[in-house]
């Protein structure tokens, strides 16, 4: 049974972003294993009244998208090009509504995002750090590459991200104007260069010319562009006195006419990343966020800005949660947020205090993502802890909610799904949801610790899906602790300053609460979590003695202090300073008895890889954990050299999945499994 739930799982077609054009197009990417069942590779598929239509084709995965309301399907992919030569980068492609895929562009390093607007291409392009255009880029790219240098000097924050290594190209919006037939247009000179290095010194043709815009100082970090082409909003993460890495908003001309604006200059208490622009241009959401100190929360709220007038308004006062909002008309706002260990969608107009339910909400298991608007109806995702994702319809007016049709694997739901509620040690309400098998039990129980910290268990995740661990007879436990989103801001409060505290507190009232219902063993229960699950679950190990047969920590915090100097998120180590004495998982070491399994990526920059070293030779070193019969130690690390904080790799997320279920079933049942060959 967990064998075909594991590979039911790994193998399904996944659901994956949603895109639409006003007129009415809904375009999906799914994912699915490649040809050798390694991988995984995407595609693209437009979802239409009768049914899907596949735009997408060969091995290569598709990257950015940007729709024409033609039907014209502009894409990102290291296809080979169309002269059979292989792709090292991503090339711009242009799919007609009839027909086969044009290459319209490769450049060294290929592209990020695109947006279109009308005839007006938005890309943003990694760009030489030296270079002015595209021809000094390609010079400069290849004259690097040549002399096979690496090497990259910094002069800001950060250095790397998440799982990339950053520079030396920078990146760049750039516009280009698409020609009126891009099936038959035939290339030209660019007007944008200043020469090149091809033989001659003649300046290249291309179907395509990209003109670089000016920049602001700092690093992009994020952007949005309007429907006319005239107008972007940039964030750019800078450092200035004591500010490191935080985000100033600027404004930006996509016509080149005017310099960059700054709009919102980044504070110690806050900072501003852009949104969706109005259907006219004339405003513009944004994300506001108050930075995370030792004397305040991280809170997120969003805003309404005026482009003429510069003035900036709340949207929605009186809704204390993080939206993912789109304009439905230019007084109308869409927004998907958290909801109690589900989503709503909200709806409501700009001067409104508080928007009404649209759908979602309690007595539903569904949350909500990707959201657009297309042909005057609301198009987002939705899934939950139990429903993979899939694409639905909502009408604005009445909230009438209409499935589309669904590109991916539909995987049915194992077991059974219920609620349990306890209350923490202030009397706060909190809540979780239990994974149940079939049968009446009891059955043994591993708890799963949310990472963020700011999260919830309420949508469905690849990553950290139960249905494998149901399949094998386990219970799943699934809570909300505080700092989860989706309850309002007391409970971020309520962990944010103490985050060995109120959020550890109740996990283990919920876990108190479980273990005393008939369908659970309380005498066989485990404990994982990752990212910020893992500290949890650091801190579990080392508070709780043999509480939990055995504890899983993946990507974990492991010594607080370390961590600050060493991750790529720069708001991390200041707002810890006062919490590292007390809140340190490392301090208890000499106090952890259950056995662990300890998982790292090797190229994991959000909670670097020194992180899980550490953790494993204090284990060895300093834990009370007894030895087996042979005197070796009960731990155990699963390394990956070539993953990042997330396990994406098929063959890898497998080996995940199985060495994670193995450890359960030797400490939680006394099953020893034979470790997967793959592994060596």
């Amino acid at each position: 049974m967990a064998d075909v739930a594991l590979t039911s799982l790994l193998d399904a077609a996944r659901f994956g972003a949603l895109r639409t054009t006003p007129g009415g197009r809904i375009v999906a990417s799914v994912s699915r294993p490649d040809a050798k069942g390694t991988a995984y590779r995407s595609e693209l598929v437009e979802i239409t009244a009768d049914g899907t239509v596949p735009l997408s084709r060969g091995s290569a995965s598709i990257g950015s998208v940007a729709l024409a309301e033609d039907g014209t399907t502009l894409f990102t992919a290291k296809r080979p090009g169309e002269d059979g030569s292989e792709a090292e980068d991503a090339r711009l492609w242009a799919l007609p509504p009839r027909g086969e895929a044009r290459e319209l562009l490769s450049r060294p390093g290929g592209f990020s995002g695109l947006h279109l607007a009308g005839s007006t291409l938005v890309a943003e392009i990694p760009v030489h750090s030296q270079a002015s255009d595209e021809a000094e880029h390609a010079r400069l790219s290849e004259q690097r590459e040549d002399a096979k240098v690496t090497a990259v000097l910094h002069d800001g924050f950060p250095t790397r991200y998440w799982d990339e290594d950053l520079g030396p190209e920078r990146p760049v919006l750039a516009v280009a104007e698409l020609p009126d037939d891009l099936s038959h247009a035939a290339p030209t000179p660019d007007p944008n260069g200043t020469g090149s290095a091809d033989d001659g010194g003649e300046v290249p043709e291309r179907l395509l010319h990209l003109r670089h815009l000016e920049m602001p100082p700092g690093r992009l970090r994020g952007w949005t562009a309007d429907r006319q082409g005239h107008r972007a909003l940039v964030s750019m993460v800078d450092s200035r006195g004591e500010l490191l890495g935080m985000s100033n908003l600027y404004l930006l001309d996509l016509r080149g006419q005017e310099p960059p604006r700054l709009l919102v200059e980044a504070t110690a208490e806050v900072e501003v990343e852009p949104g969706a622009f109005s259907p006219d241009g004339s405003r513009a959401l944004l994300n506001r966020y108050q930075v995370w100190t030792a004397q305040a929360s991280a809170l997120s709220a969003t805003q309404v800005l005026d482009l003429a007038s510069g003035e900036i308004t709340p949207l929605w006062p009186e809704l204390e949660e993080s939206l993912d909002a789109v304009w439905l008309d230019e007084d109308t706002i869409v927004g998907a947020a958290d909801d109690h260990g589900r989503g709503s969608l909200w709806i409501g107009g700009t001067t409104d205090p508080a928007p009404r339910r649209l759908a979602g909400g309690p007595e539903q298991e569904l949350s909500y993502g990707s959201v657009g608007v297309a042909g005057g109806q609301v198009v987002a995702s939705a899934s939950g802890v139990a429903v993979a994702p899939h694409p639905l319809r909502i009408d604005p007016a009445t909230g009438t909610v209409t499935a589309l049709a669904n590109p991916a694997t539909v995987l049915p739901q194992s077991g059974s799904l219920t609620e349990v509620e306890a209350s923490g040690e202030d009397g706060t309400a909190v809540r979780a949801w239990l994974r149940l098998p079939e049968g009446e039990g009891p059955h043994p129980l591993v708890v799963f610790a949310h990472g963020g910290p700011w999260g919830s268990w309420n949508a469905w995740t690849f990553r950290w899906n139960p249905d494998p661990f149901v399949a094998a007879g386990y219970a799943v436990l699934l809570p909300d602790p505080a700092i989860s989103t989706g309850y309002g801001h007391a409970m971020i409060d309520r962990g944010q300053q103490e985050l060995g505290g109120a959020p550890f507190t109740d996990i283990m009232a919920l876990v108190d609460e479980t273990v005393a219902r008939p369908e659970i063993d309380a005498e066989r229960t485990a404990f994982a979590g990752g990212s910020y699950g893992g500290y949890m679950a650091n801190w579990v190990a080392g508070h709780t003695g043999d509480r939990f047969r055995c504890i899983v920590t993946h990507a974990s915090l492991w010594d607080t202090v370390s961590m600050g100097p060493t991750t790529d998120n720069s708001g991390w180590e200041p707002p810890m300073r006062s919490q590292n004495a007390r809140y340190n998982p490392r301090d208890a070491v000499a106090d952890i008895v259950a056995p662990m399994l300890v998982i790292h990526g090797g190229i994991d920059y959000r909670v670097p890889i020194a992180q899980g070293h550490h953790l494993w030779y204090d284990l060895l070193t300093f834990s009370a954990t007894p030895r087996d019969a042979q005197g070796r130690t009960r731990h155990r690390y699963l390394y990956f050299p070539d993953e990042g904080h997330w396990v994406q790799g098929r063959g890898n997320a497998q080996v995940w999945y199985e060495t994670f279920l193995a450890f359960l079933d030797e400490h939680v049942r006394g099953e020893i499994t034979p470790r997967p060959a793959t592994l060596g």
